[in-house]
């Protein structure tokens, strides 16, 4: 690929990533009064969220990373042009340490030597003011030959930090898939709690307005007429406070696609289900070992260490590398010219046992990221187990849920059918009223649980990345 080509592709990747951000400053992606879907609102997530957007950054500069890392394998070459006006007397035979090196050599702190005042008489250390042209020109030119590993090393490392960051990328858009999941089956189900609080409140205002008719008709006491009232008004503060819970379960949905303070009144579509399990947890184990972003930024943590181990390593020999270069100078025009070509071979000595040092350091480094590769299979495990047990209860309780509805239900028309007939008391139906709101409460909560317990598992497998 030529370096136009390069520059190209790099400004498309660098538009890709700055599209999101410039389409949700310009509209905001949800109609506002339109349907919502779990798909739609994971979506929006996975384009928009700020926490995804950093991700993809990291994902950039990382490749970036990668990239200056290679360099190191094509040749160097550097440029220089000068124009100097200064004095030209000399120093005599002093002897100083240079203060500057080639490119690519350590400070080895050689001794130079200056020349003789060779254009003065002898003995004749006279100084002089005036001051005179100075040109100079130049072009060096450095190649990598072989270093038993550092270069290469390097670039080991920095892909296996690349490929790292692109699992931490994974492993942010799995999170808030769940997120997102959990928090949309969350509004689903405050919603359906708010409507059956409403429909508590209409009972009760029904009751109210029976138990007074009655009691005017003196076929009730008057007691009744208090007691349902004072039914009615804890029915709507119940309603109040799931009214509430349905409006932080709405701010909370807003945060997990990114769009706090920015999104506006929405409906959601569906209702809260269940379905028969088929998974076995063979095959939920298998697919969290072959998927989990975490377990592949673990195992790319290892290949960094090691490469750093390589690394290191490569200090124990030398590093070969060609020179070549032009230099013009003088005090006039045309300059002086000189070029030079060679072979440059460095080798470390003695650098009080940093080599061996830094070896250690980079296998310990492999050793840990070794064990919290271990440590997380494990968790793995129980995250993948802990979900499908939860799941599979899930079942047990909407099907208990069912049961216990089915019964207040039944026991709720009695109640009313016997107190309208007058065989039976308002505390009798006041008592089933409850029993049925709070069995209905129970069984949406048991379809929520069942929504959550699944995404549970989608997550603890990855297996909801293939299908976002």
């Amino acid at each position: 690929m030529g370096v136009s080509s390069m520059r190209i592709a790099r400004f498309a990747a660098v538009m890709l990533i700055a599209l999101p951000s410039a389409a949700l400053a310009a509209q905001v992606p949800i109609t506002p009064g339109s349907v919502l879907t779990l798909d739609r609102a994971i979506q929006i997530a996975l384009t928009l969220h700020p926490r995804l957007l950093e991700r993809v950054s990291q994902t950039g500069e990382a490749g970036g990373r990668l990239g200056e890392a290679k360099s190191a394998l094509l040749p160097q070459v550097y440029g220089t042009a000068d124009y100097l006006r200064s004095t030209a007397n000399g120093v005599g035979n002093t002897s100083y340490f240079s203060a500057f090196e080639p490119v690519g050599l350590p400070p080895f702190g050689v001794p130079r030597q200056t020349g003789r005042n060779h254009d003065l008489a002898a003995n004749d250390f006279s100084q002089s003011a005036s001051t005179e042209n100075n040109y100079g020109t130049g072009v060096s030119i450095s190649q990598f030959l072989y270093d038993f590993g550092r270069v290469r090393g390097f670039i080991d490392q920095r892909r296996a930090e690349r490929d790292a960051t692109q699992a931490r990328l994974k492993l942010t858009q799995l999170n808030l898939i769940y997120e997102v999941s959990q928090r949309y089956f969350g509004l689903l189900a405050s919603g359906e709690i708010v409507k059956t609080y409403h429909q508590a409140v209409v009972q009760r205002e029904q009751e109210w307005r029976q138990a007074a008719l009655f009691a005017k008709s003196n076929l009730r006491p008057e007691l009744d007429v208090y007691v349902t009232k004072a039914d009615l008004a804890r029915a709507q503060l119940h309603l109040v406070q799931a009214q509430d819970t349905q409006a932080d379960a709405k701010v909370a949905l807003d945060n997990a696609m990114g769009l706090s303070g920015k999104a506006p009144v929405y409906q959601l579509q569906g209702k809260l289900g269940y379905g028969s399990i088929t998974d076995r947890l063979r095959a939920l184990l298998e697919q969290a070992f072959r998927q989990r972003p975490d377990l592949l930024i673990l195992k790319d943590d290892i290949r960094a260490a090691g490469a750093q181990i390589v690394q290191a390593q490569s200090d124990l020999y030398p590093t070969f590398s060609a020179q070549a270069g032009y230099i013009g100078m003088g005090t006039g025009l045309p300059m002086v010219n000189n070029g030079y070509l060679g072979l440059v071979i460095t080798w470390p000595i003695f650098n009080g046992y940093l080599t061996e040092s830094q070896i250690d350091a980079a296998r310990f480094k492999r050793e840990a990221a070794a064990h919290a590769l271990d440590d997380l299979v494990q968790r793995v495990i129980f995250e993948v187990q802990s979900a499908f047990l939860n799941w599979t209860a899930s079942i047990k309780e909407i099907e208990r849920a069912q049961e216990t509805l089915l019964g207040s239900r039944t026991e709720l028309a009695l109640a009313s059918e016997r107190y309208r007939t007058g065989l039976g008391n308002i505390v009798d139906v006041q008592v089933a009223q409850r029993r049925f709101v709070a069995d209905n409460t129970a069984y949406i909560n048991a379809l929520y649980g069942y929504s959550v317990a699944k995404a549970q598992v989608d997550r603890a497998t990855a297996r909801s990345l293939a299908e976002h």
